[in-house]
């Protein structure tokens, strides 16, 4: 199922990210959490590398990204869970190191799940329209297209690996 990345802005300040994956919500849900595969697919454009991942998945519990590009370049974040409900949403703040989007931003990311599809809803909300505006001129859109490339292939091996898949 090739799906693509659609992006819309939905209020001044706030970005709706929406992809759809050929999986389970169970799933997707254990590769938002899981250090193991979080590692394997957020990895934005090809080159990089996440040397540091680490989740401590419960609200109140802290995460930790750093990502690392061959040419010495290196990219931290960080953030603290506020609400998870299994499998089908996670509120989480999100900071980086170097403040490029205007302070804390919210992510709210709902999953839903409809005969084996499982659509992934990522709001993304910033301090003001420039921070939001600003982020999506990075190019973080085309960055979150390829990891959801790599995410779409992590889940089509676990899925075939799972016992009784008729898939």
């Amino acid at each position: 199922m090739a799906q693509t990345t659609q992006v819309s802005t939905v209020s001044d300040t706030e970005v709706l990210i929406r992809r759809s994956f050929d999986a389970p919500r169970h799933l997707v849900f254990a590769c938002l959490k899981e250090p193991e595969y979080v590692r394997e697919w957020l990895l934005g454009p090809e080159g990089w590398t996440m040397p540091v991942c680490e989740i401590d998945f419960r609200v109140g519990g802290r995460y930790r990204y750093v990502w690392a590009n061959a040419d010495g370049r290196r990219m931290g974040m960080g953030g603290v869970y506020r609400e998870i409900v299994p499998p089908e949403r996670i509120v989480a703040s999100e900071l980086f190191d170097e403040d490029w989007t205007g302070g804390e931003t919210l992510n709210t990311s709902t999953l839903t799940e409809s005969r084996g599809v499982t659509t992934l809803a990522m709001r993304i909300a910033y301090a003001s329209k420039q921070a939001r505006d600003g982020a999506l001129a990075t190019g973080m859109t085309e960055g979150m297209e390829a990891g959801f490339k790599r995410l779409e292939t992590l889940l089509a091996t676990m899925a075939a690996a799972q016992p009784g898949d008729s898939r």
